[in-house]
Formats: structure tokens, C-alpha cells, sequence
């Protein structure tokens, strides 16, 4: 069986870890607001949505948005501009929000109809030494239960994520660990 990879690249192999192109493909899923936060409009939406209600703003809060609403109530009537501190915080908070409020959505249609079809594309050797290369081929696999996944991407857990990826990418057989770094990941909801 094999073991995980610790010194990916080594040969000169280009790819990402199989965790991260499943998040990136997550985020794709979901609607995030596409208007800059360094635009009025943007920022004026984003406030929005982490202020409209009482467990939005607890949300807020606690993905990092550290600011008192006295000030968030002066940014939203445009006395005061937040700093690019402030909107970093704000755009993380949005981001962490919106995740968690639509990770229940995802489970359901990802985990509906027994599962969903993954393409996995494995990584690229083009710059690999010939001798040094493997036979990888682009391969499918059937994924019934994304919970431990859509969880550790909306709390954006890197490390229980990774875990996760490994687990599900075991029932490859013996050739999973070729498949721990990826070109790309694909899937929809």
C-alpha cells in the first residue's frame, strides 16, 4: 500500500494537492459576489450580507471580523471607508460566511442520487527525467459521502481536508497515492 508523499516535485512533477483542487472546485460552486470589495457596490454588498441579521453578524464575528458594529453601522452610511485591514477582515469574513451557509446545500446535492462522479487528472510529468516517470491515467470514482470534505471547506480546515481527500481517494486501490497531487479535480453540484 502506498504511503503519502512527502517530497512531491522532487523530479521536477507539477501539480497541486488532490484537497485543494476539491476546495477550489467547491468555491466554484458557490455564488460568491463578484463586484471588487474595493468598489462601493462590493463593499456595500458584502456588509450586507454579514450585517443583515443577528446570527450573520455572530458569523461575522467569528470568522474574524473584529471591528464594533458602531463602525460597521458608519461604513454601511458612508461617513467612513474601512482600511485595507478592515477590508481584507471583511472579505475573509464573507467568504468563511458564505461557505458555511451553503456547505449544507452542497452536502445534500453531492451526497443525493448515491454519491457524485469525480474526474481526477493526474499531475503533470512533462518536466519529469523520462526514467523517472509513471504511467498515470485520468481516472473517475464515484464519491458517496462528502461530509468530512464540505466540512473541513467550509471551516476552511486545510489539514482535515487533505485527511479527507486521502481517505475517499483509497478506494483507488494500490494506485491511490498517485493521485495525492493532481492537475485537476472535477465535479458539480
Amino acid at each position: 500500500m502506498p504511503k503519502r508523499t512527502y517530497d512531491f516535485g522532487h523530479y521536477g512533477a507539477r501539480g497541486i494537492k488532490g484537497s485543494e483542487a476539491v476546495a477550489r472546485q467547491l468555491d466554484q460552486l458557490v455564488d460568491y459576489i463578484t463586484t471588487p470589495i474595493t468598489t462601493k457596490r462590493g463593499l456595500m454588498a458584502r456588509l450586507n450580507y454579514l450585517t443583515k441579521s443577528e446570527p450573520a453578524r455572530q458569523a461575522a464575528r467569528e470568522a474574524g471580523l473584529t471591528v464594533t458594529d458602531r463602525t460597521i453601522k458608519a461604513w454601511l452610511t458612508g461617513k467612513r471607508h474601512p482600511s485595507r485591514a478592515s477590508l481584507q477582515q471583511i472579505e475573509t469574513a464573507y467568504h468563511t460566511v458564505r461557505r458555511q451557509n451553503v456547505a449544507r446545500y452542497l452536502l445534500r446535492r453531492l451526497n443525493g442520487g448515491g454519491g457524485t462522479r469525480v474526474e481526477i487528472h493526474p499531475f503533470s510529468q512533462s518536466q519529469v527525467d523520462r526514467r523517472f516517470q509513471r504511467v498515470l491515467e485520468y481516472r473517475n470514482l464515484n464519491v458517496r459521502q462528502w461530509d468530512a470534505l464540505v466540512r473541513a471547506w467550509a471551516v476552511g480546515d486545510g489539514g482535515a481536508l487533505d485527511d479527507a481527500w486521502v481517505n475517499i481517494i483509497t478506494d483507488l486501490g494500490s494506485q491511490w497515492g498517485q493521485y495525492e497531487y493532481v492537475s485537476a479535480v472535477g465535479f458539480a453540484a
